[in-house]
C-alpha cells in the first residue's frame, strides 16, 4: 500500500493523495484498511472566520443529510460509506469512481451525440427520481455532478452533503443559490422549487452535453436575469433531443412533463427513435412575477460563494386527527412556548435558566443543563410557518426513519451547557412517545459507557415541526432523562398551541 499521510482516520482509512479539491474541500484517495479497498474521502471545508459556536451547528447539519444520503442505495447515486467527524470537520467516505465527469468529457471530445446525451440523462433522471421518492431534492444538477465510469455507468455525485456550512448572511436573507445556468427559474425567484427544479437541471445539463455549451452564457448576473427573463435558445446539434430538452426547459414548472413522460422520451431518444414532442408554453402570470427577483439574485451571484441545500421532503395526505390541531401562519416566537420559571423546574434547577433566543429556535441553560427547541422545516419550504399539514407529515416521518436506525457512535458539542469540545456519545434509534402533540418520538444520547447526557424529542403538532433537545449532564438514568425530556416537550406542545 502507498504510504499514507498522516494518521488515519478513525484508525481506518489512510489518505493517500488527493484527487482533487474547490471551495468545498478536498476529496481524497483512501485506503479502506479494514475492509481492504480503495475509496473516496470527502474532506469538506468549514469556511474561515466561523467560530467553533457558529461551525458547529452546520457541521452537524452536514452530518445528518449525509447519513440520509448513506441510506439510499441506487447504481446511479454514488454510494456513501461512512460518515465521519474528525478535527471539528465532516469527513464522507465514499465509492471511487473511475471516469471523469460529464463537464471534463466535453471539454475533452466535444458534444456528445444525441443517443448518447439521452442515455446519459435517462440514467441520471431515474436516480432523481429514486431520491424524489425519498424526499430528497439534489438541488445541483450540473455537468460536473455527473460522473461517467469506466464502466458505463452514469453516476448523479454531490448531493447537499457537497455544500460548504451556511454563510448566516445569505440564509438569513433568503437568497436560494446554486450554479448559475443549471439552476432552475422558479429557484432563482426565491421559490422552494422540488422535483420539477431537479428535472430543468438536468435539462440544462444535458443541453450542455449536446451543444457542448450550456443554454445560457455570459457573466453570472447575464445568466441568471436571462434564466428568468428568455426561453432558450433551440437547440442545432441535439436532433431529435431537441424537442424533449425544450420541454423540460420550460421556465414555468406546471408546463414541464412529469419525470415518468421525460424519461420515456429519452429512453426513446436513446434507442434511436425521434419521440413527437409539443412545444412548451411559458405562464403569463410567472413571467410577470419572476424579473421582480433578478436585480436581488444578481446580487448575490456576483457576491457570495454558491452552494445548495439539502434536507428531506415531499408530500403525503393529510389526517383527521392533524386537522383538529392548530396551523401555524405566521412566525412563533418560540421563547414563549416556555417561561423561564417553567424551564427551571423541568431541568430541576434551582434558579431559572438563561434565555437564548436564535432564528427558529429558543434555549434555556444553565450550566450542566438545557432545553433547545428548534422549529424544523423541509426543502421545499422557506420557513417552519409556512409548512402545510401534509408536508409537515412526510418530514417527521422521514426524521423519523432517519433517527430509527440502529444505534450508532458519533459526537456532539452543547456549548451552553458546557460541552464545548467533541465529545463521543451513542445515539439511541427511535421510539414512540405518547402524550405529546399528534405524535413524536424519542432518540436518547449517551456515553459509551452508558450514561445518560441528553433525549432528544421530535414532535409534529399541526403543520409544525419541532425538535426538542433536553440535556442534564447530571441525569440519573436514560429513561428518567427521557421522561423529564417528553414532559418538556408536552408542556412546550401545549405553550405553542396557546401561540398558533
Amino acid at each position: 500500500m502507498a504510504e499514507s499521510l498522516g494518521e488515519p482516520l478513525a484508525a481506518r482509512y489512510h489518505l493517500l493523495r488527493p484527487l482533487g479539491s474547490g471551495g468545498m474541500g478536498t476529496v481524497w484517495l483512501a485506503r479502506d484498511a479494514l475492509l481492504d479497498r480503495d475509496v473516496a474521502v470527502k474532506e469538506l471545508r468549514v469556511p474561515e472566520g466561523l467560530g467553533p459556536r457558529e461551525s458547529a451547528e452546520p457541521v452537524a447539519r452536514v452530518m445528518r443529510e449525509a447519513e440520509v444520503m448513506a441510506r439510499i442505495r441506487h447504481p446511479g447515486i454514488v454510494a456513501i460509506h461512512d460518515v465521519l467527524s474528525v478535527g471539528g470537520k465532516p469527513w464522507i467516505v465514499m465509492e471511487l469512481l473511475h471516469g471523469r465527469d460529464l463537464a471534463a468529457e466535453v471539454a475533452a471530445r466535444g458534444p456528445l451525440p444525441p443517443p448518447v446525451a439521452a442515455r446519459v440523462g435517462a440514467a441520471v433522471l431515474e436516480a432523481l427520481t429514486a431520491t424524489h421518492g425519498r424526499g430528497v431534492q439534489h438541488r445541483d444538477v450540473k455537468p460536473g455532478n455527473v460522473f461517467l465510469t469506466v464502466d458505463g455507468r452514469a453516476v448523479l455525485t454531490d448531493f447537499g452533503i457537497a455544500r460548504p456550512a451556511d454563510r448566516t448572511a445569505l440564509t438569513e436573507a433568503g437568497f436560494l443559490v446554486g450554479s448559475p445556468g443549471y439552476v432552475a427559474p422558479e429557484r432563482l425567484a426565491g421559490e422552494p422549487g422540488g422535483p420539477a427544479a431537479d428535472l430543468w437541471s438536468l435539462a440544462a445539463t444535458l443541453y450542455t452535453a449536446v451543444e457542448g455549451v450550456p443554454p445560457y452564457q455570459g457573466t453570472q448576473a447575464e445568466v441568471i436575469r436571462a434564466t428568468l427573463t428568455q426561453d432558450v435558445r433551440p437547440p442545432r446539434l441535439a436532433g431529435p433531443l431537441g424537442p424533449p430538452l425544450l420541454w423540460m426547459l420550460a421556465r414555468d414548472p406546471g408546463e414541464r412533463p412529469d419525470a415518468a413522460t421525460a424519461l420515456g422520451l429519452l429512453r426513446e431518444v436513446a434507442a434511436g427513435g425521434a419521440p413527437l414532442v409539443r412545444p412548451p408554453s411559458s405562464a403569463p402570470v410567472r413571467r410577470a412575477r419572476w424579473p421582480i427577483a433578478v436585480a436581488a439574485v444578481a446580487v448575490v451571484a456576483a457576491a457570495a460563494t454558491l452552494f445548495v441545500a439539502l434536507r428531506p421532503s415531499g408530500q403525503a395526505p393529510p389526517s383527521r386527527a392533524a386537522a383538529a390541531s392548530p396551523t401555524f401562519t405566521r412566525a412563533v416566537d418560540l421563547c414563549r412556548a416556555l417561561s423561564p420559571a417553567e424551564a427551571g423546574r423541568l431541568l430541576g434547577l434551582a434558579a431559572p435558566p438563561r434565555v437564548r433566543p436564535g432564528r427558529w429556535r429558543c434555549q434555556w441553560t444553565a450550566k450542566g443543563a438545557g432545553i433547545d427547541l428548534t422549529a424544523e422545516t423541509d426543502s421545499d419550504t422557506p420557513d417552519p410557518w409556512s409548512m402545510s399539514v401534509a408536508s409537515a407529515r412526510t418530514l417527521f416521518d422521514g426524521l423519523r426513519r432517519e433517527y430509527g436506525t440502529a444505534p450508532r457512535d458519533t459526537d456532539w458539542i452543547w456549548y451552553e451547557i458546557g460541552v464545548d469540545s467533541h465529545k463521543p456519545i451513542i445515539k439511541s434509534g427511535a421510539r414512540a412517545a405518547g402524550g405529546v402533540a399528534d405524535a413524536a418520538f424519542t432518540s436518547d444520547v449517551t456515553t459509551p459507557d452508558g450514561r445518560a447526557q441528553a433525549t432528544t424529542v421530535c414532535f409534529r403538532l399541526g403543520d409544525l415541526i419541532v425538535r426538542v433537545d433536553f440535556g442534564d449532564l447530571d441525569a440519573s438514568s436514560p429513561a428518567e432523562l427521557r421522561g423529564r425530556a417528553v414532559r418538556a416537550a408536552a408542556a412546550a406542545a401545549e405553550g405553542l398551541r396557546g401561540l398558533a
